[in-house]
């Protein structure tokens, strides 16, 4: 047959081809009244007119062998045109005669991006995944020919794969529903408890299962963080926090004492103010050493209670109560040591340090009046 009746052009998919290209192709026949169309279609030059043909040849003649190649051409239109529906819908119909066509299902991904549509999002983003493993687990094809461009398609199914995950870590980031994030982020998990982006999502997580009344599920997650990120102040400071509410020092000191030890050190993290960050940092290490010191208190540590107590009064002044607590265990630490060898200048500091704290209303004010009393009456302070 004479080239001006049958010509081929193959698809070329852009950033990667191989096997997985094979089955959307353009062939011509201008013997048929379909290829005459399609001869049509390709020749027109206006963009606007062109995809007019292109939507009625799909329409009229949905099986011929080249309809997913021309709805392949209409779904990159479609997303250019930020025609997003309509990008997924004719993504949809190619994926039914091949459910293996990756650039197809990252173009449906693509578009439900530019909807920022969660649900949508994670439909695609799950369909894209599924693509690209068959793609990669692929056999090694025996003919020496094919290899280069089963390796290109392996390669391009890995990118896909591989940004299925950034968009499901980015849609689930950027969402300010609990749920949603939840949802999305155990959508990546089960795609690739592997993935990067896993380990970058754990922090957002561990905020949506506490924002979520589920604190058990945020506390797993936080512990599970610091398997891999054993110095992550956040994990540390909710981890240390949770179990300290539960009283269980075995769980939560070693973790108060790790943020105590580690934080001071880390530089601001790129993209956060010195300022914003030394702020941040100094009310973490106030938390910390706070617990810290309370827990010695209780224990007869006082050296220690003096120590971590200092550390952490000035970081804790933004909260009262917090504030009239350290003040208080500051204050018995300082008598504490003061008292047996009657030394003034300890005894003096905890006497300052109660007045301070019988100034803040709260279940401290009236034990630190009766300490002021007691110590005023033992050293015969005016």
């Amino acid at each position: 047959m004479k080239r001006s009746l049958l010509f081929v052009l193959s698809l070329v998919l852009a950033g990667g081809v191989g096997l997985q290209a094979a089955k959307r192709h353009l062939a011509v026949n201008t013997d048929t009244p379909e290829g005459v169309k399609l001869k049509t279609l390709t020749d027109e030059a206006d963009p606007a007119k062109k995809l007019a043909l292109m939507e009625q040849f799909a329409n009229e003649s949905p099986k011929h062998e080249s309809t997913t190649w021309v709805l392949g051409e209409m779904q990159t239109i479609y997303l250019t045109n930020g025609e997003f529906d309509k990008a997924m819908a004719a993504g949809e119909k190619v994926l039914a005669e091949d459910a293996d066509d990756v650039a197809i299902a990252h173009n449906g991904l693509k578009a439900a991006e530019g909807k920022k549509d969660a649900a949508l999002i994670k439909k695609w983003a799950v369909a894209t995944s599924g693509v690209a493993k068959r793609l990669v687990a692929a056999p090694k094809p025996a003919d020496e020919e094919e290899v280069a461009a089963w390796k290109a398609g392996v390669d391009y199914a890995k990118h896909n794969g591989d940004y299925s995950e950034y968009a499901l870590y980015v849609a689930a980031v950027q969402s300010s529903t609990p749920a949603v994030r939840i949802d999305l982020w155990e959508t990546l998990e089960k795609l690739n408890a592997a993935s990067q982006y896993v380990v970058m999502m754990r922090p957002h997580l561990m905020n949506a299962y506490a924002q979520a009344g589920n604190p058990a599920k945020a506390l797993e997650t936080a512990e599970s963080a610091l398997q891999g990120d054993p110095e992550n102040a956040d994990m540390l400071l909710y981890a240390a926090g949770k179990y300290y509410e539960a009283k269980n020092a075995a769980k939560w000191m070693p973790y108060a004492k790790k943020l105590a030890e580690t934080l001071p050190a880390k530089p601001a993290p790129q993209g956060v103010t010195e300022a914003a960050w030394t702020q941040n940092k100094s009310l973490k290490l106030g938390v910390a050493n706070w617990m810290l010191g309370v827990a010695a208190s209780n224990e007869q540590r006082w050296a220690d209670a003096d120590t971590y107590l200092r550390a952490a009064l000035p970081n804790v002044q933004a909260d009262k109560a917090l504030t009239a607590e350290t003040l208080f265990h500051l204050a018995l630490a300082n008598y504490r040591l003061g008292d047996p060898k009657k030394d003034r200048k300890r005894i003096d500091e905890a006497l300052k340090l109660n007045v301070q704290c019988a100034a803040i209303a709260g279940p401290f004010q009236a034990p630190a009046r009766k300490n002021i009393a007691a110590i005023k009456g033992a050293y015969k302070i005016p």
